[in-house]
């Protein structure tokens, strides 16, 4: 799929709910995600961070360039961009942003809205250590593959939820990150 293809999709189809059922049962902190997207030697790549070990919440694990909202962000649009500029050093001018999906609650008490940018190129990312342990790029076409879409049922609290899992090489993509991806490749395969 091109990035015209992709943007032409993404954009036609209406929005739908998400498949992550989890509600955290509390009153949730706003944050926001940037799902970016480039074009790399004409085959789209989803970019991803591998958190710090360091952090407190999600420590080593697979997710997007993000954050909470903080009370000076204009909108959930500029704070998906202001961290993920902030952790990866990318420039907020170097993102076209294509629109949003519905947003997610995690574990950690998050309403996390992901934002979908395209990137006018892959640069070279400055990684905040503190913050984010590593930037790698997958291929869309693995997101693409149902194949590539694992859930497994589990309880917490009592109820029963999936969890989504979406192995690439030796990295595990799971939980919200991959429940995101699902449903971006559900948006763009309906």
């Amino acid at each position: 799929m091109d990035k015209q293809t992709f943007i032409n999709k993404f954009q036609l189809q209406p929005l739908m709910p998400n498949s992550h059922k989890f509600r955290f049962g509390k009153p949730t902190r706003e944050a926001a995600v940037l799902i970016p997207i480039v074009d790399v030697d004409d085959e789209l790549h989803v970019v991803l961070t591998q958190r710090s070990k360091q952090l407190k919440h999600h420590a080593g694990q697979i997710s997007f360039p993000g954050g909470k909202v903080e009370p000076s962000d204009p909108s959930l649009v500029f704070t998906a961009l202001r961290e993920a500029e902030e952790e990866i050093g990318l420039p907020m001018s170097s993102v076209q942003t294509i629109g949003q999906l519905e947003p997610y609650h995690t574990i950690s008490g998050f309403n996390v809205t992901p934002i979908v940018g395209m990137l006018t190129e892959l640069i070279e990312f400055k990684v905040d250590m503190g913050e984010v342990a590593s930037v790698f790029i997958v291929p869309l076409s693995h997101f693409l593959d149902q194949e590539n879409h694992i859930k497994v049922d589990t309880y917490h609290h009592g109820y029963l939820h999936q969890v989504h899992f979406m192995p690439y090489q030796d990295y595990n993509i799971w939980g919200a990150t991959a429940a995101m991806l699902a449903d971006l490749v559900r948006h763009i395969k309906d």
